[in-house]
C-alpha cells in the first residue's frame, strides 16, 4: 500500500528558507547552506553547483526516492526552483499546488498544476500506483498535509547551520502529534531523520 512521505530540510533552529527566499534569491539569504548535502559541499546561487551527493547523503536520498513514484509540491518551491529548468527531475509526475493554473506548462514536463491540496494528493496516489506520494516544501504545505492527518512519514533533514530569519517549517501548526524515529543517517552537512507519523 503506497504511503504519503513529507520530507523537507531545516536549520537548527526550524527554518527551511534564509530570509528574502523566492525566485530571486531561490532559498534565500544565506538558505543554500540548508543543502549542502544535497550538492555534496559547498556551493552558491553564483558560483554554480553540482549534483555530487555522497555517504550517508546519498545513501538516505537513495533510498527515499527509492520507493517514491508521484509528488506534491508548492508553488513557493516550484517558482524558487526556476520549475527545475522545465522538466521534472523526480520520480513520476510532480503535482504543484497553486491558485494560478492557467500559465500551467505543457504536460509532456512532468508538472500538473492543481487547485486544491485533497484533489493534488487524490492525483497524486492515483499517479503512484503502488509507489509512495512524496510531498515536498514549502513549509505550508508540510504544515497543511501533518494538520490533515494525510502524512504517513515526516522526514526532516536538519542542517547544522542556524538561519536566525526566514521561513520556519512550523510557524503557526498548533497540532499535537506522535512520531516514531524509523531510521537516521548523518553526515557533515546534515542529520536526515524519517519518522512515522502516529495516528
Amino acid at each position: 500500500m503506497s504511503k504519503v512521505i513529507a520530507s523537507i530540510t531545516t536549520s537548527i533552529d526550524g527554518y527551511v528558507t534564509g530570509p528574502d527566499d523566492g525566485p530571486k534569491f531561490g532559498l534565500g539569504r544565506g538558505g543554500e547552506r540548508l543543502h549542502y548535502w544535497v550538492m555534496g559541499g559547498p556551493w552558491t546561487y553564483e558560483g554554480g553547483h553540482d549534483f555530487a551527493m555522497h555517504g550517508p547523503d546519498k545513501e538516505f536520498y537513495d533510498e527515499l526516492v527509492s520507493t517514491m513514484a508521484s509528488g506534491v509540491v508548492g508553488r513557493g518551491m516550484y517558482d524558487a526552483a526556476g520549475a527545475w529548468g522545465g522538466t521534472n527531475p523526480f520520480p513520476g509526475t510532480l503535482f504543484v499546488l497553486t491558485h494560478r493554473t492557467a500559465d500551467a506548462p505543457p504536460a509532456e514536463t512532468g508538472f500538473r498544476f492543481v487547485a486544491d491540496l485533497d484533489a493534488a494528493l487524490d492525483r497524486a496516489a492515483e499517479a503512484a500506483g503502488d509507489g509512495d506520494v512524496a510531498v515536498g516544501g514549502g513549509a505550508d504545505i508540510i504544515r497543511q498535509v501533518l494538520a490533515a492527518g494525510k502524512a504517513d512519514e515526516l522526514v526532516i533533514s536538519t542542517a547544522p547551520v542556524i538561519l536566525g530569519a526566514g521561513k520556519r517549517l512550523f510557524e503557526g501548526f498548533d497540532r499535537d502529534l506522535n512520531l516514531e524515529i524509523i531510521k537516521a543517517y548523518s553526515s557533515p552537512y546534515a542529520t536526515h531523520v524519517r519518522y512515522a507519523v502516529t495516528k
